[in-house]
């Protein structure tokens, strides 16, 4: 102290600051933070520690040009794949961040609890395969299920296939064997269960724990870059993701032949009252919000939101709308309810919209249409055509519904975000 006038904080050692942004940078990307909110992140951080970035962004590769007011720039390469979604490593980290920015916690500091932040944990495994079953039974009650033997099924493949899942974490360095060997595995249980239940409760029994694995927030966060012109990185998202759904197709498909046996070409029912819909979408929403590590406190956010875009999707069914019209009005308002409050809490957009809407995703289409293609493989002159109309069919409904889901989780956040900056 001079004079009663605090003395200045000693400036961060420049390669200390510069190993803060990078971790930073790290978890933000790697963990299903959006391009457009990291990039922010990362360049307010380098602004509050004396530094001015340019940041691009590619699958593997995450540039930080340093502007030197010299004019030597200095570039850091990070090798970086935005392959997982975990929430808790996002929140955690902008809020390490603002204090940062705020100046209430020393770059020294920071590091370490970043360090900190990295280790955390994903769920348990018990919640984690207990959410995932009762996601799957969720999903199978939206889609009429009302059977206790279907539901018990469901509930029994969506745990096993949890437990598949991070036995496979453990076993192999990539995510892809995770979602292939979780769809096998529902794909056997539909087959055993054909000889004793009905087409159409099979095909709930092969469709439900296949829906928990669909990549929803890669695939929207590939479409949110799209959207803002980073078509290389926005296309390697979608690519990862439409690798998933090709294993899952895949694993489903092998597994109903193991027993020899195709997906029925029916199932599921519309008719579901409006109290079960929207109780089922709860959990299923909760079941999602687990697999990306939200936690707990969180939950009741995207649950309520996703009960009430549910809700919103059944009156358009009943007044006579379209899938497609249904499903873009049910994601239009989550976006306009999600935007502002994703930012505000700190979660990462991607993966609470798509866990607020997962219920709504045409995974009947998709699995239908990669059976159909399969099928055309030993199929007969005769056979071949209608087979490839149905593909056809089934690929152009999947296609509508997605497109419009996106547009109606896309718009209103591009749209909001332009208006209406986040303030941090």
């Amino acid at each position: 102290m001079a004079g009663g006038v605090p003395a200045a904080a000693p400036a961060p050692d420049r390669a200390e600051a510069l190993a803060l942004v990078e971790a930073a940078a790290r978890l933000l990307f790697t963990n299903g933070q959006t391009t457009e909110r990291t990039i922010h992140a990362v360049v307010r951080l380098g602004k509050a520690l004396g530094f001015s970035f340019e940041v691009t962004a590619r699958w593997g590769e995450f540039t930080l040009r340093i502007l030197e007011q010299d004019g030597s720039d200095q570039i850091m390469v990070l090798a970086l794949a935005p392959a997982g979604v975990e929430m808790h490593k996002v929140m955690e980290t902008l809020h390490v961040v603002d204090r940062v920015c705020t100046g209430t916690l020393g770059v020294a500091e920071a590091r370490a609890r970043l360090a900190d932040v990295a280790q955390l944990k994903p769920v348990s495994l018990v919640r984690f395969a207990s959410f995932a079953a009762l996601g799957a039974a969720a999903l199978a009650v939206i889609g009429g299920a009302t059977d206790w033997r279907v539901l018990a099924i469901i509930l029994a493949s969506g745990f096993a296939g949890a437990c598949l899942r991070r036995g496979a974490a453990h076993l192999f360095p990539s995510p892809l064997p995770q979602p292939l060997v979780a769809a096998f595995l529902a794909g056997i249980a539909a087959s055993l269960s054909s000889s004793v239940l009905p087409p159409e409760s099979v095909f709930l029994i092969a469709l439900c724990p296949c829906m928990v694995l669909v990549p929803g927030p890669h695939l929207l966060n590939g479409t949110l870059d799209v959207a803002h012109l980073r078509l290389p990185l926005g296309g390697a998202r979608l690519a990862y993701g439409g690798i998933v759904i090709l294993l899952i197709s895949i694993g489903l498909i092998s597994g109903l032949s193991s027993g020899g046996r195709n997906l029925p070409l029916t199932g599921g029912s519309d008719d579901v009252p409006l109290l079960v819909d929207m109780l089922s979408a709860a959990l299923a929403v909760a079941a999602y919000g687990t697999f990306f590590s939200m936690p707990w406190r969180m939950l009741p956010f995207p649950m309520l939101v996703g009960m009430t875009g549910h809700a919103i999707h059944w009156l358009a069914q009943a007044a006579g709308s379209s899938l497609a019209l249904s499903a873009f009005l049910a994601c239009l308002f989550v976006g306009v309810v999600v935007t502002p409050l994703a930012n505000r809490l700190r979660l990462p957009f991607a993966a609470v919209a798509f866990a607020s809407v997962v219920s709504l995703v045409p995974g009947s289409f998709v699995f239908r249409m990669c059976d159909n293609l399969l099928q055309l493989v030993s199929a007969s002159s005769a056979e071949a055509p209608p087979l490839l109309l149905a593909a056809m069919v089934n690929g152009t409904n999947a296609a509508a519904i997605l497109v419009a889901m996106a547009f109606g989780l896309i718009l209103p956040k591009t749209l909001i975000e332009d208006l209406f900056p986040p303030r941090y």
